[in-house]
């Protein structure tokens, strides 16, 4: 054999060698392992939650865009508890539903109040929270009662149950996508008042102290709020609810509950 021809072998050979490495690089991915342990590959599972995320302070979005609140908080720590990570997406509280009816999301929460009429289009969880309707007015106000209310300029947040407790009482009003858009028209005298769940209402108040704005209660009936699931599926309600009671009972919804509201919670029976 010739130098020559053997030089040429050899660089052949070595070509070779180098491209079946090369493949080998590209096709055969690599996990790396904690020291002494053992590649971790299963992936994260998500529960794709739906939220109108302004309705502070249950949920709204912090300097950074995040969403936070006390209904983020929980929903965090009940699917934590479930074995999920929370995704949270927002969305206007009215087609909340009709998006978890198209499973677009695999729960809702965002201080929905439980409802005969709701409960026909969804499969609530139990309930996580009590509250009732609010009016809030300007200091000095003639208002003094629900039944003031009439004839007077009253916003709502549009299909919330300050709207259906208004529009049960005959009282016509002004609707608006978010309850502290109604609350600022208030501030701004466009109204004489807006009726909305009083949480709603007293952290505004917190929020703005010299907005010159008090809160009456209407005498209201008590409202509980509910985590919307689609009406069929009975598996996550199973499992949800019994992370939420799990939650109330080793006092983690109490700390969430005082974080927010700095009180203890009421009775949920």
């Amino acid at each position: 054999m010739h130098k020559k021809s053997f030089h040429l072998i050899l660089t052949t050979l070595l070509i070779l060698s180098l491209v079946v490495l090369a493949g080998c690089g590209t096709t055969t991915p690599t996990t790396s392992a904690p020291a002494g342990g053992t590649a971790a590959s299963t992936p994260e599972k998500i529960l794709k939650v739906g939220s109108d995320i302004a309705y502070a302070p249950f949920e709204f979005m912090d300097e950074k865009q995040n969403p936070v609140g006390f209904d983020i908080d929980l929903m965090n720590a009940i699917a934590k508890d479930m074995g999920y990570k929370a995704q949270f997406e927002t969305s206007p509280f009215d087609g909340l539903n009709l998006s978890l009816a198209s499973g677009k999301y695999d729960a809702v929460i965002s201080a929905m109040t439980i409802t005969p009429e709701r409960a026909k289009v969804v499969l609530f969880s139990d309930k996580y929270f009590l509250a009732t309707q609010y009016i809030a007015v300007k200091k000095g106000s003639v208002i003094k009662t629900a039944a003031d209310l009439k004839g007077k300029r009253v916003g709502v947040q549009a299909a919330t149950t300050g709207q259906y407790a208004m529009d049960k009482m005959g009282v016509t009003t002004k609707k608006y996508d978010t309850t502290p858009d109604a609350m600022t028209d208030l501030v701004n005298g466009g109204l004489d008042a807006v009726v909305a769940d009083s949480p709603v209402i007293l952290y505004f108040i917190n929020k703005q102290p010299n907005a010159n704005i008090v809160a009456l209660q209407g005498d209201f009936e008590k409202e509980f709020y509910g985590i919307a699931m689609k009406l069929d599926n009975k598996a996550l309600a199973e499992k949800l609810n019994a992370s939420l009671k799990k939650l109330i009972s080793n006092g983690e919804y109490a700390k969430i509950y005082k974080k927010w509201f700095n009180a203890d919670p009421p009775s949920l029976a």
